[in-house]
């Protein structure tokens, strides 16, 4: 089945049955984090306004309007990756674990020896990570489909497995093919699918590629969700260079990959019964 661009096709009826869940558009911290990261330099505008878009920008910005569905389930994360993130495991202790010291620039995020003891760490998940693992625990409830959306760097980060490397325009984690996260014997018919939907606007990109597994393959909220729930799960990403210049949006590129993403939600969740 096939559509003008923009235009979703698909039975309507089913699109409450698709959960969309963006673990990293804000920029923002609780009170005490910020404290944390900044110290006294939390009361000074100038150099907590900077600070926050850095964390902005670092994290996945715009992805709540680049995935947004109408008609469709969502789960938007409201505090920063870097308050905790919400796409790793609760005990994942790693420099880019559950609770980050550093940005992916590797710039520290906080006074020099500071690192979370036990009582804030738990406090911190109890308040930020244990609600939205609950949330989406509820809203899979009746779902068919959970699509993950997240956006990435042009090139890899300084903290990351493929520092340098460009990247392409778009990256589906399906899982993999021993532990797929969605139906393995429809990952080509998903990539072929996205490739339709998005062709026009990664076009003229530097990699205008759709892949999958690269340059992951996985992304934990998928793998832990669909585990647990039996509901088809993948993560998408988008390359950050198809709607950011200078760390500043590009509104009609918003707009327009918001459309496609439309479609391609339909005609993923169709492939399905």
């Amino acid at each position: 089945m096939t559509s003008a661009p923009g235009h979703p096709t698909g039975d309507p009826s089913r699109t409450d049955r698709l959960l969309i869940v963006t673990p990293h558009p804000s920029g923002q911290l609780p009170a005490d984090v910020l404290r944390d990261m900044l110290g006294d330099d939390a009361f000074d505008t100038p150099r907590r306004e900077a600070f926050l878009r850095r964390i902005f920008l670092d994290g996945d910005p715009y992805t709540d309007l680049l995935f947004s569905v109408p008609g469709a389930r969502h789960a938007q994360a409201p505090w920063s990756r870097f308050a905790a993130d919400l796409n790793r495991e609760r005990d994942d202790r790693d420099d880019n674990g559950v609770l980050k010291l550093m940005g992916f620039d590797r710039a520290p995020l906080y006074p020099a020896g500071w690192t979370p003891g036990d009582d804030t760490r738990e406090t911190r998940l109890r308040r930020i990570w244990d609600p939205f693992d609950a949330q989406l625990t509820a809203e899979l409830r009746g779902a068919a489909l959970m699509i993950v959306g997240h956006s990435m760097a042009p090139t890899g980060p300084a903290l990351g497995n493929d520092t340098g490397v460009p990247r392409p325009a778009i990256c589906l984690m399906p899982g993999t093919p021993a532990q797929p996260t969605f139906p393995h014997a429809l990952w080509s018919e998903l990539q072929r699918a996205c490739q339709d939907a998005f062709a026009p606007i990664i076009a003229a990109s530097p990699d205008p590629r759709v892949t999958i597994g690269e340059p992951w393959a996985t992304d934990t909220l998928s793998r832990a969700h669909s585990e647990r729930s039996g509901v088809p799960a993948f993560g998408i990403e988008f390359n950050a260079g198809l709607y950011l210049q200078g760390g500043q949006p590009i509104d009609p590129a918003i707009r327009a990959l918001n459309a496609a993403f439309g479609v391609f939600a339909h005609a993923a969740l169709d492939l399905l019964p």
